[in-house]
């Protein structure tokens, strides 16, 4: 399989051996075609391989670097090992990804894999595909304008498991009912950070007040800062027992905030996260960040990369313990999609996700400036 890049934005590293468990059942024949406008698909093999596009949103985040895009490109290799895949990084900004769409459907792409920046700009973009005949999956954040199949975490369950830890750790602190959280959410325009939102209001409603709350565009971490400087302003330092954060780049920020004020390390607030990025995980052992979400990244590849083979070959896909069920979009469009289940890891659980796993090994975490923390005492 090869793989080339579509901008210069782009990122693209080495195949490895996938040893996915996902496989695909290749059968029937003949051209699927849509109702509507759209085109008529053109039927392909995984034995004369066919084109794929992967467009991912941003750098932000180190994982879609680091685990999304390598991880497909793995388990599209084992699944279709003539395929060629396309990938470019948007780099969260829209209009770029809406070029990169377009130049890989002006190339001959004959499926798109497409995490959005924005998921109801690209519905543009997921029209035009549908108009070509190239069928679309949104991959973790669904896209408006039709998709034909989705893959990502069960993101209202994400805010659910985040709340549910913070407020733990207040019971566990003996400090809830005695001061206000702050929440400060993920980007306004990812249908994620609303799902994440939603599903932390839900616990926390009659449990903890909120006494300021803000969304982040673009998840960023200075904004986060900047955001939690404003809170700490307006509701002072002490009287904030707890900070509801999306993710853990603006987590990052947000203890950055705390520790300005004159907060010592033993005595931050929980502050929760999502990711499992090493820089979250370093920080939960250390005693900075109480908490992250740790979404299994690598079957989410698998699934996106089944389905598109699927799509492409108009089969169904194997998705081994995984089933799908129907979600609805924007437009009450029904799409079959995969939810899987987000984690709750702290500093008790490190070494039995994120490293049993094969995410991060011990000496990937415990470097000098934490070698000295109980985690690593004990796991070197």
């Amino acid at each position: 399989m090869s793989t080339r890049t579509v901008h210069q934005r782009t990122v693209v590293g080495g195949l490895a051996a996938a040893g996915a468990a996902l496989t695909l059942l290749v059968s029937g024949c003949g051209s699927l075609t849509t109702s509507g406008e759209d085109a008529e698909r053109e039927t392909h093999t995984v034995e004369e391989g066919f084109h794929v596009g992967l467009l991912l949103p941003e750098l932000q985040t180190a994982r879609y670097e680091a685990f999304d895009k390598p991880f497909f490109e793995e388990a599209l290799a084992e699944l279709c090992p003539n395929c060629e895949l396309s990938y470019a990084n948007a780099d969260q900004d829209v209009d770029e990804q809406q070029t990169q769409a377009q130049a890989m459907l002006t190339d001959g792409v004959d499926v798109l894999v497409l995490d959005a920046v924005d998921s109801a700009a690209a519905a543009g973009t997921v029209s035009e595909a549908k108009a070509q005949g190239v069928p679309v999956v949104a991959y973790d954040r669904l896209a408006q304008g039709g998709v034909d199949m989705y893959v990502s975490f069960d993101n209202h369950r994400v805010g659910q498991v985040q709340a549910e830890a913070l407020i733990a750790a207040l019971e566990e602190e003996g400090t809830a009912g005695e001061g206000q959280i702050v929440m400060i959410n993920g980007s306004p325009t990812d249908p994620n950070a609303a799902d994440f939102k939603a599903g932390a209001h839900e616990i926390f409603e009659d449990q903890v007040d909120i006494g300021q709350e803000f969304d982040t565009p673009d998840w960023s971490p200075d904004q986060a800062n900047s955001q939690m400087e404003g809170a700490i302003t307006a509701l002072g330092v002490d009287e904030i027992i707890g900070v509801y954060s999306a993710n853990d780049g603006m987590a990052s920020g947000i203890i950055s905030a705390l520790r300005s004020a004159g907060v010592d390390v033993d005595d931050l607030p929980p502050v929760t996260g999502q990711d499992a990025e090493l820089a979250g995980i370093q920080r939960i052992i250390a005693g900075e960040q109480y908490m992250t979400v740790y979404k299994a990244i690598k079957p989410e590849a698998q699934i996106a990369a089944a389905m598109a083979v699927a799509l492409a070959t108009d089969t169904d896909p194997d998705l081994g313990e995984y089933r799908l069920t129907d979600v609805e979009d924007a437009n009450g469009e029904t799409v079959p999609a995969v939810l899987l289940e987000p984690i709750a890891v702290t500093e008790e659980n490190v070494g039995d996700t994120v490293v049993s796993d094969g995410i991060y090994s011990i000496e990937e975490i415990c470097t000098d400036d934490y070698a000295d923390t109980d985690f690593c005492q004990e796991a070197l």
